[in-house]
């Protein structure tokens, strides 16, 4: 059998990022040959990632990314199994790199990210190295991409939550946005978004908590609308209480400083797969200097 040197075997981690005794046990297999040991690792690479992605992925980061001239950003979640994996510098890396390619090449969806290229190689090749080298199962669970004509603003609270406001003012308004939204996370930016059936169904709840309280049909009837307007004002954005200020609603906040908000976008690692017992919105709330 070929003696397998320490620099073939340096050479071989270097390409392929794995660890040594698996460099060194395939050199042997190769018999020394190191186009063929990094094959061998490349069809092994391909079966431990296959295994991996049955696990649960539901830690990550939120890549984004801005343009200069803020016309233009993107998100990108990129979702692995543990919180450790989600601080290693080569996943993060390679979350920021797909936010770049998503704001550039504008991809339809995941599948057609996995399609582009990235330092020369297939996104998809780059994910099954990055398994392979970190041991993990990563996924790239969904993007987005905004453009504009006026003005976008990005905000990330650390890695786990990130937003993409489009707006029109100062440029002060658009991270005041961004910040609330990461912090109160509203499913609407105005009443006029709400579905028909979703207002209906609440104040037909709202009628009949009216109606068990005894109280006469007349001011039933504006309990309904007062829990009607307090139900819509917590779910949008233009309804809530502004974070900095919640004696005034956002749209009252945008009024007096003549800004206008057009649209939002907002990811949270792992919502919708696992609940993280973390809360985001009280960190939010504290990096923007507003905790009791």
């Amino acid at each position: 059998m070929a003696e397998i040197g320490a620099s073939l075997v340096k050479e071989l981690r270097e390409m392929t990022g794995l660890g040594m005794m698996e460099c060194k046990k395939a050199l042997a297999e190769a018999g020394g040959n190191l186009g063929k040991a990094e094959e061998l690792l490349r069809i092994r690479s391909g079966a431990k990632a296959s295994k991996a992605a049955g696990r649960i992925a539901a830690e990550g980061v939120i890549g984004a990314w801005l343009a200069p001239d803020g016309r233009s950003a993107a998100m990108v979640e990129v979702n692995c199994e543990t919180d450790f994996v989600a601080k290693n510098e080569d996943f993060l890396a390679f979350a920021a790199s797909l936010a770049r390619i998503v704001a550039r090449e504008n991809p339809a969806d995941v599948a057609a990210l996995m399609e582009l290229t990235l330092g020369g190689e297939k996104i998809e090749s780059r994910r099954q190295a990055l398994v392979q080298k970190i041991g993990e199962n990563l996924s790239i669970r969904r993007l987005r991409r905004m453009q504009t004509d006026v003005k976008l603003a990005q905000y990330l609270h650390g890695t786990k939550i990130g937003v993409t406001v489009e707006f029109e003012g100062a440029d002060e308004i658009g991270k005041d946005l961004a910040m609330h939204i990461a912090f109160a996370r509203p499913r609407y930016l105005g009443k006029g978004e709400v579905a028909p059936e979703i207002v209906a169904r609440e104040r037909e709840i709202l009628a009949a908590r009216a109606s068990e309280s005894g109280k006469p049909v007349e001011i039933a009837a504006k309990m309904v609308e007062g829990g009607l307007n307090k139900f819509l004002g917590e779910i949008t954005l233009l309804g809530q209480p502004f974070v900095k200020d919640d004696k005034q609603t956002v749209e009252k906040m945008l009024a007096a400083r003549k800004g206008k908000v057009l649209g939002y976008a907002f990811f949270v690692v792992g919502e919708g797969i696992e609940k993280k017992s973390g809360d985001f919105a009280a960190e939010v709330k504290a990096a923007a200097g507003m905790g009791r």
